[in-house]
């Protein structure tokens, strides 16, 4: 079975985007997967890397625990809003904080650049927004999705990186709504 990270990156508490990440928890849990749960509204943690990667920032209790449950899993989830076509603040710097280098990459003596360490790993990001999805993805280029999915995501080694996008969630139907958390449910058990 599949060791699965998923977090919460939403900045408020009682979402929907802690309903979606609580549907897939119980998709995978009620499959034989083992999730690690983080929602970093209900954490507590500086999200400022205060100097960079120039001195080592030492890791709260919460983010220690996130970090450690990221190196132990198969598989990473996150679920967050879309806020000015951008992922909320608190999620950015809570990778900054946890994707350090000596645990998500480490220079490459062989080049300029780093070395990924954390190959073999997928992961699955679920975005909500008001705007309708194809038209965040095909109008405005999914910019955000393909920054994470590439400079964050891909450059510490995890891929592949899947996206899910539920558009216009503020005017959309529960029906919909229920049905999205359905999908999701889904996505969990299949550890997708």
């Amino acid at each position: 079975m599949t060791h699965i990270a998923v977090i919460v990156g939403h900045a408020r508490r009682n979402t929907y985007c802690e309903a979606l990440a609580a549907a897939y928890r119980q998709g995978a849990e009620a499959a034989g997967h083992t999730v690690d749960y983080f929602v970093l509204s209900k954490m507590s943690f500086d999200p400022i890397l205060h100097d960079g990667f120039k001195s080592m920032q030492a890791l709260e209790p919460d983010l220690q625990a996130a970090q450690d449950a990221i190196g132990r899993a198969d598989h990473l989830v996150l679920v967050f809003p879309l806020w000015m076509g951008t992922l909320p603040a608190i999620l950015k710097g809570f990778l900054e904080r946890i994707l350090q280098p000596g645990f998500a990459m480490e220079p490459d003596a062989h080049d300029a650049g780093f070395k990924p360490l954390l190959r073999g790993k997928s992961a699955r990001v679920i975005i909500t927004m008001a705007t309708p999805a194809p038209v965040y993805r095909w109008w405005f280029g999914a910019h955000e999705l393909k920054a994470l999915k590439h400079s964050i995501l891909g450059f510490v080694g995890i891929a592949p990186v899947r996206s899910t996008l539920f558009g216009m969630v503020d005017i959309t139907s529960e029906s919909t709504r229920q049905r999205w958390l359905k999908e999701t449910e889904a996505l969990g058990r299949a550890a997708r």
